[in-house]
C-alpha cells in the first residue's frame, strides 16, 4: 500500500512493529503499534530463529489489528556488540567536460570510501560522509553543482556480521514479511529524538534498551561517532533477580515499577514485598536497597558509554550535552546518574513531530529506535527498493552489496 511505512525493532526484550502513513502535507500519522515479548536475542544478536520468528509474527499481527493494514515490507533494525565503526577516506577525479561535480561523481567517491579490507565475515552497513574537500577546499558539505579537478571525502563507516543481518531477514522473512531496509539502531533512533539544532551544536544520544546501549555522536548536522555495547537494561533485571532471588518476571517488575537508579533521589523509603518462590516466605526489601542493586549497574553502563564519548575525540564538542532514550532511560534517577557520571546536561529523548493517530501512545523512550525506523523509511523513501535493485547473477555470484545489507540473503 502506498505511503505506508513499517518500522520493526527486534529487541532483547520486546519485538515492536510500528505502522505509520505520509499525508498530502507530508504529515506522519501513526496508525498502529505492535508489541510482543522476545526472548530468541542475546544482547541484540539472534540465537534462536524460532523464538524470533514467533514474536515476529506476533508483533506484526497485533501492529496489523491496529492499522488495519496488511504489513509487506519492513525497515529492521540492527545491533549487537559485533557492530563496529571507523574513519575512511577516499578520493576521485572529476572528468566532466565543465568539471562540474555531479550526484554521480559523488557516488564514485563514496565507492571509493568502500574500497577497505574487511574480513570476509563482516560487511559494511553504513557509509556516512563527514566532510568534502573539493581541490583542497575543506568543509564542503554538499559538493553538487560545484566545479573542480580533485573531491575527497572523509566518511564514518559502520560494519557488522553478516550473519547476524542474514538471521534478521531469515526470521523477518519467514514470519511472512519482506525486508525493504536494514538500519543501525543508534541511527534510527537519533531520526525519532534528536532536533537538527542538537545535531548542529553536538550532542551523543544513548539508547538504553534491553541487550544494547546504542551511542551515536552528532556535531555539525552528521554523526561523528557511533558505538554498540552489549550491557542494558536486561543485565539489571538479572542483578535484581541473582541478588534477590525472584524469577525473571519479577525483577522485570521490581525495576520498572521500584526501580531507581541514584541513591541522592530517593526520598520515599517504601518497603517492598517479592512474593516467595514455591513455598519459601515473601521477600521484603525496601526501594534503598533496591537502588544499591540497580545503581552500580546503571553506573557501569553510563562510564563505558563516557569511555566511548572520549575516544570519539567529541567530548568537548557536545553543547547540547546527551539525550538518554530507550527502555533503560525510565528508570527513575537514571538522568541524574548521567548528569553526575557524564559531567554535562542530560535530557530525555520523547519521539516527537507526528500528525494523528497513536501520538500520545508513541510518545515514549521504549518506542524510540521503531519510530526511527519508520521515519527512516520515509525520509529515504525516494530510494529504490530491494525489488528495484536487486543486481544481475555474475557467473554464479551475487555481485558484492555494499550498504543495503537486505541483499546479503541471497547468499545464504
Amino acid at each position: 500500500m502506498d505511503n505506508i511505512y513499517v518500522g520493526l525493532d527486534i529487541g532483547t526484550t520486546k519485538v515492536c512493529a510500528i505502522v505509520a502513513s505520509l499525508g498530502p502535507n507530508q504529515e506522519i500519522n501513526i496508525l498502529g503499534i505492535g508489541k510482543s515479548k522476545s526472548d530468541g536475542l542475546t544482547r541484540g544478536v539472534i540465537t534462536h530463529i524460532d523464538r524470533t520468528i514467533a514474536s515476529i509474527r506476533a508483533a506484526v499481527a497485533d501492529a496489523e489489528a491496529q492499522s488495519g493494514t496488511k504489513i509487506a515490507s519492513v525497515v529492521a533494525g540492527i545491533a549487537g556488540d559485533h557492530v563496529q565503526s571507523f574513519q575512511s577516506r577516499g578520493v576521485v577525479a572529476i572528468s566532466g567536460a565543465e568539471q562540474e561535480i555531479t550526484q554521480a561523481d559523488v557516488n564514485r567517491l563514496i565507492e571509493d570510501t568502500k574500497k577497505i579490507a574487511l574480513p570476509s565475515d563482516r560487511k559494511i552497513i553504513h557509509v556516512i560522509p563527514q566532510a568534502f574537500i573539493v581541490d583542497g577546499q575543506d568543509g564542503v558539505t554538499d559538493p553538487v553543482g560545484m566545479s573542480g579537478v580533485r573531491m575527497e571525502a572523509n566518511v564514518h563507516i559502520i560494519t557488522g556480521l553478516v550473519s547476524a543481518a542474514q538471521n534478521i531477514i531469515k526470521c523477518v522473512q519467514r514470519s511472512g514479511v519482506s525486508v525493504s531496509d536494514i538500519v543501525l539502531e543508534p541511527i534510527a533512533s537519533s531520526e525519532a529524538v534528536l532536533d537538527k539544532e542538537e545535531k548542529e551544536v553536538g550532542v551523543a544520544l544513548i539508547d538504553i534498551g534491553g541487550g544494547t546501549t546504542d551511542l551515536a555522536v552528532f556535531e555539525d548536522r552528521t554523526i561523528r561517532h557511533t558505538a554498540v555495547i552489549g550491557i542494558a537494561g536486561r543485565s539489571v533485571t538479572d542483578d535484581i533477580r541473582r541478588g534477590l532471588g525472584v524469577l525473571t518476571e519479577q525483577a522485570e517488575y521490581l525495576k520498572v515499577t521500584y526501580g531507581h537508579a541514584y541513591m541522592p533521589g530517593v526520598i520515599d523509603n517504601a518497603p517492598i514485598t517479592v512474593p516467595g518462590i514455591g513455598a519459601r516466605p515473601p521477600v521484603e526489601i525496601d526501594t534503598r536497597s533496591l537502588c544499591q542493586i540497580i545503581q552500580p549497574r546503571m553506573e557501569e553502563i553510563l562510564e563505558i558509554v563516557a569511555l566511548e564519548i572520549n575516544r570519539s575525540g567529541y567530548q568537548k564538542h557536545l553543547a547540547a550535552g546527551v539525550v538518554l532514550t530507550g527502555g533503560g532511560s525510565l528508570i527513575k534517577g537514571t538522568a541524574d546518574l548521567a548528569r553526575e557520571v557524564l559531567g554535562m546536561p542530560v535530557a530525555i529523548g520523547i519521539p516527537k513531530g507526528f500528525h494523528g493517530g497513536f501520538v500520545k501512545e508513541i510518545e515514549n523512550p521504549m518506542y524510540a529506535t521503531g519510530v526511527g525506523l519508520v521515519m527512516h523509511a520515509i525520509k529515504h523513501r525516494e530510494q529504490p527498493h530491494v525489488d528495484s535493485i536487486r543486481p544481475p547473477k555474475m557467473d554464479g555470484k551475487l555481485k558484492t552489496i555494499i550498504g543495503r545489507m537486505v541483499h546479503w540473503f541471497d547468499e545464504l
